[in-house]
């Protein structure tokens, strides 16, 4: 059986990049929780989008799709879902719930997971709901001429319980370890959880709730305002090689978890960016809303639309948001790309 032994993370030898990685998380961090305290407002309006793209995100991965409307609709509570994606949809949101709520009192057991995932699967109905999966389960891949083969071969059904028993101590043990950052534990477990594949169904959904859970009780908590789950869907090619490295020869404790880890922090990285690029010109509350829409443009890698900066910004209108965009194109200082509904503005190089 897989053996849990996480003491690798203690004897100094990582890469420079997940050195560098983790010192730009946990200043981005001390950075983003000082003006926690200051913009309660607008951290509190960032959690509720986030929320909303965290389930749209997290389900959507694995297919389970409806419309943004019906997602905003679901999401505060205002409809009951209509089929049976929107069950899935619903469990989602309930466990989401669960965690941002009660993270503080929810530990790394088989207990609670099991809980997590009752209440994730409960609304659609699914009677294995909270329990481990009693038929062994592969992972499969189809290649570019249609042909299926196993990908990967998950802990057998017979081995589960133990494996998670086995896994859940390993992080206990790991986690009270002073000479073990738990920045980078945490996606050593979140690898081990997905390899055992403890469930029936909803183990990639529940690896995302687990990862949010983790981070959050050890004070990272970016994923609350930036969906953390929306960052992996943005990337998930990336994400699953980093999964397909890990993995290899994982039942035979040969495997690497360097490239997960890696693919794991630049996740949370790019969380912490997103909201640092949010904030990023806000100086004791003297700096006008004007030059907060322009900071956030011109720190934009990537083409922005209008609805964007408004989610990013709610505290200011569209009308404004809007005003400002005209003014910078005429300045050319941003370039407009596409028109209507597609349209969407990049810094002018």
């Amino acid at each position: 059986m897989k053996k849990f032994d996480y003491s690798f993370l203690k004897n100094g030898l990582l890469p420079a990049k997940l050195v560098n990685l983790t010192s730009g998380i946990y200043s981005l961090k001390t950075m983003a929780n000082l003006r926690k305290e200051e913009y309660e407002k607008i951290f509190t309006e960032l959690e509720s989008i986030a929320k909303i793209q965290s389930v749209k995100s997290s389900n959507a991965i694995e297919g389970i799709v409806t419309s943004d409307e019906r997602i905003k609709e679901i999401i505060n509570g205002d409809s009951a879902p209509l089929n049976h994606d929107e069950a899935e949809i619903v469990g989602y949101r309930d466990a989401l719930n669960q965690i941002h709520s009660n993270y503080g009192h929810i530990e790394f057991c088989e207990r609670d997971i099991l809980s997590l995932h009752q209440i994730m699967m409960s609304y659609a109905g699914y009677e294995y709901g909270g329990k481990y999966k009693d038929n062994d389960n592969v992972i499969m891949e189809i290649d570019p001429s249609g042909n299926r083969k196993v990908r990967f071969r998950p802990t057998p059904a017979s081995e589960t319980k133990e494996a998670m028993e086995q896994l859940t101590l390993a992080y206990a043990d790991a986690s009270s370890d002073a000479n073990i950052n738990q920045l980078l534990l945490i996606p050593c477990v979140i690898l081990d959880f997905l390899c055992i594949h403890p469930f029936r169904d909803g183990n990639g959904r529940m690896s995302r709730l687990l990862s949010l859970l983790l981070l959050y009780k050890n004070g990272f908590d970016a994923g609350k305002y930036v969906s953390f789950e929306e960052q992996i869907n943005n990337y998930k090619g990336y994400y699953y090689e980093a999964l397909r490295l890990s993995s290899d020869k994982w039942a035979e404790n040969g495997n690497s978890y360097f490239p997960f880890i890696e693919n794991f922090l630049s996740t949370l990285y790019m969380c912490y960016k997103e909201l640092d690029k949010r904030f990023a010109v806000v100086n004791g509350g003297k700096v006008t809303k004007k030059a907060r829409i322009e900071a956030t443009i011109l720190n934009s890698l990537i083409p922005i639309s209008k609805a964007e900066i408004c989610k990013i910004l709610p505290d200011v209108s569209p009308t404004t948001v809007e005003s400002v965009l005209s003014a910078m194109c005429r300045e050319g200082l941003i370039i407009k790309i596409g028109a209507s509904r597609s349209t969407r503005y990049i810094r002018n190089k």
